[in-house]
């Protein structure tokens, strides 16, 4: 589930689709630290490409 909802979310990331992305990797990164725990190597991208997303949408933070 988590990883359907982290690919998603990089093709609408990819489309420059942000408002729609950010929520998708957003529940992908609750359900993934929920089920995987908060270190484990696909939680850990998945807030990576949510990190990526807000450093796109708001460069200077």
């Amino acid at each position: 589930m988590t990883e359907n909802l982290n690919n998603l979310a990089k093709l609408y990331h990819s489309q420059g689709r942000y408002a729609e992305a950010e929520p998708l990797y957003q529940q992908a990164l609750d359900i993934a630290e929920q089920a995987l725990g908060e270190n484990h190597p696909a939680t850990v991208k998945i807030r990576e490409n949510l990190q990526t997303l807000r450093q796109q949408q708001h460069p200077s933070s």
